[in-house]
């Protein structure tokens, strides 16, 4: 009896030990919420957002002449060197003047007769007035020679437009320059034989300062700008300027306008062509060369721009953006943004004025995390 009491004890007195530590242990506390991650933002404000575009365009002469002959002819000498710049009025070719030389003093023989004649047949009409007053004379006589006078008055209108046909001739053998300008290479020496109206240019005579860059843009995009400037969103530029990038990546110092764009689109590319004319004073711009170009296009007023490195794209391709809200927490917006502005992006939906917009440590954060916001840096990457 006395070993089962004791075993009995022994595991009464254990039980209680078990309970007596059992009690003796404390609870676990709570799992502490995590601390706010501290991020870079950028708080946006609305301004005043200039709009520009980049377009490709190609440089053309201001003013361009192709130089033919009014006459035909042996070319006797070419008077100006290839290359050089010359003003308008310049002689460039000889043309042998011999022939047009003997037809105007043709015309000159001629137009003498024609004036003899008329002197002649004003005398005799004027005498056979007077005897047909005097009923001397019958009055078909005084008719005669009434109509004789009036037909030299008219060999001598003839004469007179042959003579100043045959000076006109005798000009264009000398061949002038039509324009200012920088003159290509001839296409003929002296000894040639050209002709008057030909389709072969004996040069060509190109005007550089200014110079016009003709630019091509999606009939589309323009489309958009004009439905935005009808509705009041975009306001027009009084006078649109235009840049342009060469293809060092330099800027061209002169600044250049707009002058037209046409109004028709053309049906294969889509594009409508924009003129812009710029200063070429040192001749730096050439025609035919490819070059890019800066257009102002309009203000839109009060606009939203959020930095590009805090806007990220979804699988389906649209515009998402992280934004601290007012409750300090991570929230996700989808937006509709425009065109890119520099480093930003246009947002047109999703934003608002005062919205902070997470910039540095997205890869930190998710929605609905807490978030700790600071001023991001000037750069990305700083």
């Amino acid at each position: 009896m006395f070993p089962v009491i004791r075993y009995r004890a022994i595991f009464a007195i254990g039980f209680m030990g078990l309970a007596l530590s059992a009690c003796d242990t404390k609870t676990p506390a709570t799992a502490a919420a995590p601390a706010p991650i501290e991020v870079g933002v950028v708080t946006l404000s609305a301004s005043d957002v200039p709009l520009q575009v980049e377009l490709p365009g190609r440089t053309s002469a201001y003013r361009k002449a192709e130089v033919r002959p009014q006459v035909s002819g042996i070319i006797q000498k070419r008077l100006f060197v290839e290359g050089a710049e010359i003003k308008a009025g310049t002689p460039l070719y000889q043309i042998d003047p011999a022939t047009y030389q003997a037809a105007l003093s043709s015309a000159q023989a001629e137009l003498a007769r024609a004036d003899a004649n008329l002197a002649a047949a004003k005398a005799k009409e004027a005498r056979y007035k007077n005897l047909n007053s005097m009923k001397a004379i019958s009055q078909q006589d005084y008719d005669d020679a009434l109509a004789n006078f009036g037909q030299t008055k008219a060999n001598v209108a003839a004469a007179k437009a042959a003579v100043e046909t045959a000076q006109i001739n005798l000009k264009y053998t000398k061949v002038l320059a039509p324009i200012d300008g920088v003159i290509s290479k001839s296409s003929v020496t002296e000894g040639a034989l050209v002709n008057a109206g030909q389709a072969d240019v004996l040069a060509s005579i190109m005007q550089l300062d200014p110079i016009y860059v003709d630019v091509s843009q999606s009939a589309e995009e323009l489309l958009q700008l004009r439905r935005e400037m009808i509705k009041g969103d975009v306001a027009k530029t009084e006078s649109a300027k235009v840049r342009l990038l060469l293809d060092d990546g330099s800027v061209y110092e002169h600044e250049g306008s707009l002058q037209f764009a046409e109004v028709g689109v053309n049906e294969s590319t889509g594009t409508v062509i924009l003129r812009a004319q710029f200063p070429n004073p040192d001749r730096l711009l050439l025609p035919g060369m490819f070059v890019r170009t800066q257009l102002d296009e309009g203000v839109r007023a009060n606009s939203l721009l959020a930095p590009q490195r805090g806007i990220t794209r979804d699988r389906t391709g649209n515009a998402t953006a992280m934004v601290i809200n007012k409750e300090g927490v991570v929230e996700l917006r989808q937006l509709k943004t425009g065109r890119a502005v520099g480093d930003q992006w246009l947002v047109l939906e999703g934003l608002a004025v005062g919205d902070q917009v997470i910039v540095e440590g997205l890869q930190k954060v998710k929605p609905g995390a807490p978030a700790k916001a600071a001023a991001a840096s000037s750069k990305a990457g700083e």
